[in-house]
């Protein structure tokens, strides 16, 4: 049981996070609680009085390397999707503040990680090299020489005669 420093009065995090809530990703995948970690911090932006007193914006963590719910390769692409949201201990922080609740904070924080992971789990089509067909390249060299001729044509009329 940890209990929260900086608020007005001592909130108890074991209170308001339920440890049995998996994050559901898709129907055969979900984040156990054991690898993801909340803390409630002081938000910015609406609220009211009520912005200054009470932590409200949820700073969920999650230590992509050490997840064992995700491949190898699911963490390398999400490592690269989420970009400047990754500390340097390969941390995925993500902050949520848009609503005036915490739970409401933490429901977005958990979507949008639950977002991040469905995106890594797509694997990119690998790129299949194709020739051009012989006819357009023909085609394209007959037009550029039209086009070199229109406007060669467009110089001074010199008198040769």
């Amino acid at each position: 049981m940890r209990v929260w420093q900086f608020a007005a009065k001592p909130v108890l995090t074991s209170l308001l996070t339920p440890m049995s809530v998996r994050i559901q990703v898709t129907s055969s995948l979900s984040i156990p609680p054991s690898e993801f970690e909340e803390d409630f911090i002081r938000a910015s932006g609406p609220g009211g009085q009520n912005v200054n007193k009470v932590a409200t914006a949820v700073q969920l963590r999650f230590d992509v390397g050490a997840s064992r719910s995700l491949t190898e390769a699911v963490r390398q692409r999400l490592l690269a999707l989420a970009g400047h949201r990754v500390n340097a201990l390969g941390v995925l922080v993500i902050t949520a503040q848009r609503f005036r609740t915490l739970a409401r904070n933490r429901e977005d924080a958990r979507e949008r990680l639950a977002e991040l992971i469905r995106q890594a789990l797509v694997a990119p089509k690998t790129r299949r090299a194709t020739r051009v067909p012989h006819r357009e390249r023909a085609r394209r060299l007959s037009d550029k020489a039209r086009r070199s001729s229109v406007k060669g044509m467009r110089g001074k009329i010199s008198d040769r005669d």
